[in-house]
């Protein structure tokens, strides 16, 4: 019979809090608490990077069924709560007083979160781009991997790993989305273009009639008539994929077009489930940047601006991270040109949205 203290591997975990020394027996129990969070943040990562492989792979398939959204919707949303759990361990690490803290950051000499190689894993496993990475200091994210003599360390060759294992949740989900029956018509199909240019065409000009006369009633109506016109052309330019390469467009134009579909008649059977993955890694994606943003100004209260420990700039460094690192901005985007259920284009061919045993 297996006990549980072998299941869990319960005494192997007590005795690595012990940082650098032999046991845990001369720390302060400030700093044992400093290294148990940090563990326990990687093991929530490694929980985190098996729901988004398990996710990501199935909406690589050619075809996703249907009825496995309901697992995808449930992977993501236990990813978020996970994220919950972290944010809440800057609390616990709020109990801590800056001099507390200064008794043992020596010891850590130059290491630092930025060196966690699963968190790099996740953000590269979503879809964070290098080009869009904040730079950390004279080297790139990879060099902060290497061990001190310069040489590759075991996270440096996980995340090369990583680098080269697509695609990504994102190009999948977009992936997913492009395959999306739009107003009855599938990518490939005699026409599909025209469709979706027409579908377009209709939203755009409902938009626009609905924005307009939700500002021309206004006794200011002149004074924020520009920014309303700035909204009009911005719908009408994302919505068209003006902003990507002409070589490019109409694979963005019909992506963006399915996500305006499936948000505008997410009551269709066929539309329910793919409207909750939509809010699902909406609600994950803001659980992440709550974790970063949470995490600037634990840090901002127990060291101050000081620099990190590894050389970036430390809370300036995490809070342009919170700001910049999004990767389904598209998918955020939408929002702001949503219209109400009752001034949507008519729908065609309602007969493809019912229950069917294969989706997009």
């Amino acid at each position: 019979m297996t006990a549980y203290w072998d299941y869990i591997k319960v005494e192997e975990l007590l005795v690595l809090q012990r940082g650098l020394g032999k046991s845990d027996e001369n720390l302060s129990n400030d700093e044992v608490m400093f290294i148990t969070i940090h563990q326990i943040d990687e093991l929530w990562f490694k929980l985190v990077l098996r729901e988004l492989v398990a996710v990501r792979d199935l909406f690589a398939q050619p075809v996703v069924p249907e009825q496995s959204l309901a697992s995808a919707v449930r992977g993501i949303r236990r990813m978020q709560e996970v994220l919950a759990h972290l944010t809440a361990h800057f609390t616990l690490m709020e109990t801590m007083t800056t001099r507390d803290y200064l008794d043992f950051r020596d010891k850590l000499g130059s290491a630092s979160g930025f060196q966690s190689g699963q968190m790099r894993e996740i953000e590269i496993l979503l879809g964070l781009e290098d080009s869009e990475r904040v730079g950390f200091g004279e080297g790139s994210y990879l060099d902060a991997l290497r061990d001190e003599n310069g040489a590759p360390s075991s996270a440096y060759h996980r995340v090369q790993m990583r680098l080269a294992d697509r695609p990504t949740l994102n190009e999948a989900i977009r992936e997913w989305l492009y395959r999306t029956p739009i107003q009855g018509s599938m990518p490939g199909q005699e026409n599909d273009a025209r469709t979706i240019t027409a579908f377009v065409d209709e939203y755009c000009a409902v938009h626009e009639r609905i924005t307009r006369a939700s500002f021309e009633s206004r006794p200011d109506a002149e004074r924020v008539r520009g920014r309303f016109e700035k909204e009009i052309a911005g719908t009408q330019a994302f919505l068209r994929a003006m902003d990507v390469p002409e070589a490019d467009r109409a694979r963005h134009a019909r992506i963006r077009a399915a996500l305006v579909f499936i948000e505008g008649y997410r009551e269709l059977p066929l539309l329910a489930w793919p409207r909750e993955v939509i809010d699902a890694i909406v609600a994950f994606e803001q659980s992440f940047v709550i974790f970063r943003q949470r995490h600037a100004r634990m840090v901002e209260r127990i060291i101050g601006r000081r620099i990190g420990t590894g050389g970036s700039s430390g809370v300036d460094y995490i809070d342009s991270t919170a700001l910049k690192y999004r990767v389904f901005r598209d998918v955020w985007a939408v929002r702001t040109l949503l219209v109400r259920k009752d001034e949507l284009p008519a729908l065609r061919h309602p007969e493809i949205y019912g229950f069917a045993t294969s989706g997009s």
